[in-house]
């Protein structure tokens, strides 16, 4: 029962993880509108988004210690309905500054992650965290391509983008309530192989020596970094490229919205693939996820340097108008744009999140199940000040030169640093998952489980 019941958990996730991530990620496509309606330049554009990360940045502690201290699924439905609420605010506004304070309350909910990792991280073992973790992750680029049919073909029919938000807010309260009344909390560590059998494990909470240890790990300290830099080429993704596409390639709606939609669905197998290949090279080396997320932030940085220089025109362009001209869309796409661009551009979104279920994979590695959700949070808490600087830099970048530019400068510098700090973790974590493993058996060997009444 509870082998069955653990996918319907994982796929009640998976379905708000989707809506929430379709809500947070639907602001790119909205972006002209928005900036026609208020009428704001590039660099108040990207204060929107950079005000949501910022309050998800300063809550993810808060969050991460209400998790591994209270009940983590009912703290989820909570986050659920706080995204409902502040999602239809944003939609009633009438100014600009109303609206950066109503986006920037959003943030709030975004950094309620960490306890929905270590609850699942509770129901299935470490041996398939990674793919577990990849299937949950490809609801990023999902959610992108769902934000995007929603603001192209449903925004005209919803009154434009404010009709969009109040229909992404309502969902995420349907959500907190489907969460409140079937998703039920499990003992913290019961998948450890270690604690599977002692059925008390829940007894094991959240503790402050505990959380100071974790800095003990030696590869906790370059993860950390290394997330600083991670999720640059995420938010300038999700949040930029439609209108980089749009400004800078003269592509219409009606060319973007497959070409985009290819290129997210790539890049949701990105995010699968990356897990399968952590966990089937975790099983020979305690370095696999590491090296397969090196891998990939590496070969997403050569490859984007390869899109973006790709000219706007070209002439293999001609050689593929005529084979397709009575084919809508892929005519379309031919007639106008260097093809080299259309095979490039989704072979770079490949590796978008190829390494980010090995990351949290990594530290669920190296850290004892009472406080998972506080580290996650910490490298959460990173992440977000280091991604709420990306979508402001590019549009103080583009401002001052084109947004070509911007996206250049800013993801190719940060995708290196970040695989730079991951081959440092990557040296030393077999020993730090070896401590953690034998931390965990001997409280397994110790325990003494209570005296019935």
């Amino acid at each position: 029962m509870m082998n069955k019941y653990r996918w319907l958990v994982l796929a009640i996730f998976f379905m708000f993880m989707l809506l929430h991530q379709a809500d947070k990620l639907i602001i790119g496509p909205l972006v002209s509108d928005i900036q026609a309606e208020f009428n704001i330049t590039d660099t108040q554009t990207g204060a929107i988004s950079t005000g949501a990360l910022i309050v998800a940045a300063l809550l993810y502690p808060v969050w991460g210690y209400l998790y591994d201290r209270f009940a983590r699924a009912k703290l989820i439905a909570l986050a659920s309905l706080i995204w409902g609420m502040t999602t239809s605010i944003s939609a009633i506004v009438t100014s600009f500054p109303a609206f950066l304070a109503a986006r920037a309350s959003t943030g709030v909910d975004d950094s309620s992650y960490p306890g929905l990792y270590s609850l699942v991280s509770d129901y299935f073992g470490p041996s398939i965290r990674g793919k577990i973790y990849g299937i949950l992750q490809l609801t990023a680029p999902l959610g992108y391509m769902i934000g995007l049919v929603l603001a192209l073909m449903l925004a005209p029919m919803l009154g434009g983008w404010r009709g969009v938000f109040l229909l992404t807010g309502g969902l995420g309260i349907l959500m907190s309530v489907m969460i409140f009344f079937v998703v039920r909390d499990v003992a913290r560590g019961k998948s450890e192989p270690e604690l599977e059998n002692i059925a008390e494990a829940a007894t094991f909470r959240f503790s402050w020596s505990e959380a100071r240890a974790l800095f003990k790990r030696r590869a906790i300290i370059p993860l950390f970094i290394q997330g600083f830099f991670g999720v640059f080429p995420l938010n300038i993704f999700s949040f930029w490229f439609f209108t980089y596409l749009e400004r800078e390639r003269g592509m219409s709606d009606g060319q973007i919205l497959p070409l985009m939609a290819f290129s997210v669905l790539v890049m949701a197998g990105g995010a699968f693939l990356g897990g399968w290949l952590g966990d089937f090279l975790f099983k020979r080396t305690k370095r696999g996820r590491l090296i397969v997320g090196t891998t990939g932030v590496l070969s997403g940085s050569f490859m984007m340097f390869i899109t973006l220089n790709i000219p706007v025109e070209g002439r293999l362009a001609n050689l593929y108008l005529s084979p397709f001209s009575d084919m809508t869309v892929i005519g379309n796409l031919f007639a106008s744009i260097n093809p080299l661009f259309i095979i490039f551009l989704p072979l770079t979104a490949l590796f978008v999140l190829f390494s980010g279920p090995n990351i949290v994979s990594t530290v669920y590695d190296i850290a004892v199940p009472e406080v998972r959700s506080t580290a996650l949070s910490i490298q959460y808490f990173i992440e977000q000040f280091g991604a709420a600087s990306a979508p402001l830099l590019v549009g103080l970048i583009a401002d001052q030169s084109n947004l070509t530019n911007g996206i250049l400068l800013v993801a190719l510098t940060t995708w290196v640093l970040c695989g730079f700090f991951q081959f440092i973790a990557l040296i030393f974590i077999p020993k730090d998952i070896e401590a953690m493993h034998k931390q965990l058996q001997i409280r397994a060997d110790t325990f003494v489980a209570p005296t019935p009444a």
